[in-house]
């Protein structure tokens, strides 16, 4: 098997935003962020398709035992493989990928948070680190610039989270998933019964320009930490960036229309976002 046709192959089944952040990368850094971004779909899968909760836990098991393989230099999936077999992809540390394995395991049993300190938790190990990691993948910066870097991967990935969570209400509320943290909903006064049953109000309205402006801060927050040193080399999350802070923005022009439709951006935009980023940074 080739195991980075299997990478390149399931970043593009996804129709994920992720993946034209890749297309102008050099090919060995493109080839090492494939395989880290379909790790992250295998192991986003074990949980969003496996129904038998015993079941799921045991394949997040296997995925743990397969990291330490990793870091062993002698693992067996095809996305770990292809990840060793890159320099860059050899930097992905193995206690952060372990972070997000953990992150997954939350949605085994959260399916609500209670306050957005509890919510922040789950976006850390489930984006925040990819964050981390993507950034030591693409690498190129100072030392120095380590923090810096870190800080802005970090907000950046919980600005992508958020704008997920945004995005995907009423499909994760059919799914019995509500992100929203719960004392937020209190102080908008919206009802999960409005969630679930797809039921726009003015105060769900209001509850959602709150969760725009906190992700709007991340991204803000995100671009303003990242060193001039460093644009150059992190031109990929600056790619995502663009796409999923134009998605946002769109949601908004949309009166957040997530409880009964998913806004998406077309591929061609996508596409657009993506040059424009990568050639004008």
């Amino acid at each position: 098997m080739d195991v980075h046709q299997y990478c390149q192959d399931r970043a593009a089944a996804s129709g994920s935003s992720f993946y034209y952040s890749f297309v102008f990368l050099p090919q060995d850094t493109r080839r090492a962020i494939t395989a880290f971004y379909a790790l992250c779909r295998e192991l986003d899968d074990v949980v969003d398709e496996c129904h038998d909760r015993q079941v799921a836990e045991a394949k997040l098991d296997w995925w743990r035992e397969e990291i330490a393989r990793f870091a062993a230099g002698a693992p067996e999936h095809p996305a770990t493989r292809a990840l060793l077999d890159t320099p860059q992809g050899r930097n992905a540390p193995p206690a952060l990928l372990l972070e997000i394995i953990d992150g997954m395991a939350m949605d085994l049993d959260d399916l609500r948070y209670p306050d957005f300190k509890s919510l922040n938790l789950y976006c850390y190990r489930v984006a925040g680190v990819v964050g981390e990691v993507a950034a030591a993948i693409f690498g190129g910066a100072r030392n120095e610039d380590d923090r810096a870097i870190r800080r802005y991967a970090h907000e950046l990935g919980l600005a992508f989270q958020l704008t997920n969570i945004i995005r995907d209400v009423g499909e994760d509320a059919r799914r019995g998933r509500i992100y929203l943290p719960q004392d937020e909903l209190v102080r908008f006064n919206v009802r999960e019964a409005d969630l679930l049953d797809g039921v726009d109000t003015p105060e769900f309205q209001a509850l959602m320009q709150y969760q725009f402006d906190r992700a709007s801060a991340c991204y803000d927050r995100a671009l303003a930490a990242l060193p001039a040193s460093a644009r150059r080399s992190q031109r990929p999350g600056r790619v995502m960036a663009a796409i999923y802070r134009t998605l946002l923005d769109e949601i908004r022009r949309a009166h957040f229309p997530v409880l009964r439709a998913r806004v998406a951006l077309t591929p061609l935009r996508k596409l657009w976002l993506a040059s424009k980023t990568w050639l004008f940074p």
